[in-house]
């Protein structure tokens, strides 16, 4: 009977709901005033009431605006705690002084005191009473709601007990266990839940119906973090995650604000704290130009760059949509934490090498990261001068342009297919290393140096947010081989690594950043599924959720990729950053090769091309056939006549 009442009052208009409060605390005034009196004289209707009728009225026209005025009808019910109770205490006392005073100015004091403070009593009980049943029964009601996911919270500290506390007033999760790897918490009850061990979750999962576990462990290590993570996969439900400390301390998130496992939770490591020094020593004080400023580790480059209080900060960028998305999101980060860093934003090409250097000169440029380049291997692959000009010509004219300023520091963003590449986009990238190592023999005044590292995560070419979307949609997920590997590292954590190196650099160094282990796509995919709350589907699982398809590997493709070309690295004052030892070659054989690969691009030469790369590029075996889409193109032409 009270069920579908609970839930028309639940569902009400916030008006409808206000309007029963008022009308609840008017029937409250009421009694409470008739009790003053029946219980200080000991009868049902006393005399005296006769003459104090018209007091009625005036209570419930005092209390009303009263409790109106001190917010009593815009706080919600569900969420009624000790701060209620003290308003109905302080709107109760206001209100009856109010009163008295009326009745002592129009009667004198006529009424017997015991009689006000009977009333004082009685409405506080009656007022916070009814307000702390209706909370219970409305909590009770959304607690048995069927649409909620029962789940378990893994963590039962401080953070735990605050996610438990706020769900209970959640429409989405209802909290039926905690799960904690301490032992001395087993067998307690927190909240009124339970705590068990991690081992018993397979079977908490079938008996107590668990749909879903919640990571309530802001503070736990990435390697502590991913060894709970593996063992939480095989499970089949949805695991979300408690924001990281970070967000919970500076207010941008609130602890109920769940997610979904990043893949930075599954891949993540212990990070090594940065080195203050390394961090400033090319940034404070100083002008800053980023290259590619609107890309993935460009603008987190800029991110970081702004903290370490450089002088001005240049954001070279060729995609005006990219540039003013980077330039609103830094200005609004200054303006919030109240820094004064100036700003340029320039839109152009690293192609056009005399616009590249006024830029520099006009702003007095003193460090460089450059990190535009075309990064997408089967584009790339297909579009093979674009790769050619951008990659190689556009590091070259930026170089030169940085040289003619007068730039202390040069430092190139590279990767690890430029190691023995078997693709274009590699080949491009190993050329660009070779040739800032060329002008760093010719001793000018700028120190130029690059640094390798693999795939970061959520980047615009990383495979974690095609799968992402491909699980959302409900698969297939696509893998190219079952075998392939790659290295991966996070954004934030790579840029930080970037700024350190370039502040070690000497002249021609290549700097190799400590990627860890390298992952297996296919267990990727299969993790980030699991911790979806989804099974994979194979033959062992016909009937699982999500399928995973090969596709092959695409043009240019490895199965894993390499971070030194050579057998020698050497240790660096930071203990995730690597130098390594390769050959160079000279500027004259450089300056050479360039003038082949001009040539030949302007004649659309690509044999010529391929040729030039594999003579300059130790290691470079292309693995397919010339896929240029307008080569193609013209050999079918030609074929046809």
């Amino acid at each position: 009977m009270w069920t579908p009442l609970l839930r028309r009052l639940i569902d009400s208009p916030r008006l409808a709901r206000r309007l029963a409060l008022v009308t609840s605390d008017t029937v409250a005034v009421a009694i409470a005033l008739w009790a003053a009196f029946s219980l200080r004289f000991g009868q049902l209707w006393p005399q005296m009431l006769e003459q104090v009728t018209w007091l009625f009225p005036v209570a419930i026209l005092v209390s009303l605006p009263v409790f109106h005025a001190l917010r009593f009808y815009r706080s919600l019910i569900r969420y009624a705690g000790a701060e209620m109770l003290y308003a109905i205490v302080k709107a109760v006392t206001l209100s009856l002084l109010i009163i008295i005073a009326i009745w002592v100015f129009s009667h004198g004091d006529t009424v017997p005191r015991s009689s006000w403070f009977i009333y004082w009593f009685v409405l506080i009980g009656l007022i916070g009473g009814s307000r702390l049943l209706a909370r219970d029964v409305l909590r009770s009601e959304l607690m048995t709601r069927g649409d909620r996911q029962r789940v378990a919270i893994y963590g039962a500290g401080a953070a735990g007990v605050q996610l438990a506390t706020a769900l209970r007033h959640s429409t989405e999760f209802r909290p039926v266990v905690f799960v904690d790897d301490k032992r001395d918490l087993r067998g307690s009850e927190i909240n009124g839940l339970r705590v068990y061990s991690p081992s018993r979750l397979k079977k908490l999962v079938q008996q107590r119906e668990i749909d879903g576990i919640l990571l309530a462990m802001p503070s736990v290590s990435s390697g502590r973090r991913r060894q709970i993570l593996d063992a939480l996969a095989p499970l089949p439900v949805q695991v979300l995650a408690m924001p990281g400390l970070p967000e919970l301390a500076s207010g941008a998130k609130r602890i109920d604000e769940l997610r979904e496992v990043d893949v930075e939770d599954i891949l993540g490591r212990d990070p090594v704290g940065p080195r203050g020094s390394l961090l400033e020593r090319c940034v404070r004080g100083k002008a800053v130009l980023v290259s590619g400023a609107g890309g993935s580790i460009g603008s987190e480059l800029c991110r970081q760059i702004i903290q370490h209080a450089p002088r001005l900060l240049v954001l070279f960028e060729h995609s005006e949509y990219a540039l003013y998305a980077i330039e609103r999101e830094l200005n609004a980060t200054l303006r919030a934490k109240g820094v004064n860093v100036e700003i340029v934003p320039i839109l152009g090409s690293v192609l056009h090498r005399q616009r590249v250097q006024r830029v520099m000169q006009a702003f007095g440029v003193e460090t460089v990261y450059h990190a535009a380049a075309y990064k997408h291997v089967p584009i790339v692959e297909h579009n093979p001068i674009e790769g050619i000009q951008n990659n190689i010509f556009g590091t070259l004219h930026v170089a030169q342009a940085a040289i003619a300023a007068g730039v202390e520091t040069f430092v190139l963003i590279s990767t690890d297919k430029a190691v023995r590449p078997t693709n274009v986009m590699g080949a491009t990238k190993r050329f660009a290393e070779l040739i800032l190592q060329a002008l760093a023999q010719e001793k000018s005044s700028t120190r130029f140096c690059m640094v390798r590292f693999g795939n970061v995560l959520a980047s615009s070419g990383s495979v974690v947010p095609l799968f992402r979307e491909q699980i959302r949609r409900g698969g297939p997920v696509t893998v190219t081989h079952p075998d392939i590997v790659r290295y991966f590292m996070t954004i934030p954590e790579a840029a930080q690594l970037v700024i350190q190196a370039g502040a070690m650099g000497e002249g021609g160094d290549v700097f190799v950043l400590d990627m860890g282990e390298p992952v297996r796509i296919l267990d990727l995919a299969k993790r980030m599924i699991r911790l979806s709350g989804l099974e994979v589907r194979d033959e062992v699982h016909p009937h699982g959720d999500i399928e995973i398809v090969y596709t092959g590997l695409r043009p240019g493709e490895k199965l894993y990729e390499e971070l030194l070309i050579g057998d020698h690295d050497a240790p660096t004052e930071h203990p995730m950053i690597m130098r390594a030892e390769e050959e160079q070659l000279a500027w004259s054989q450089i300056d050479a090769y360039l003038e082949r690969l001009s040539v030949a691009s302007r004649k659309y030469d690509w044999q010529d091309i391929r040729a030039v790369l594999k003579e300059a590029v130790r290691g470079y075996t292309p693995e397919s056939d010339i896929v240029d889409w307008l080569w193609l193109a013209r050999q079918h032409e030609a074929s046809l006549h």
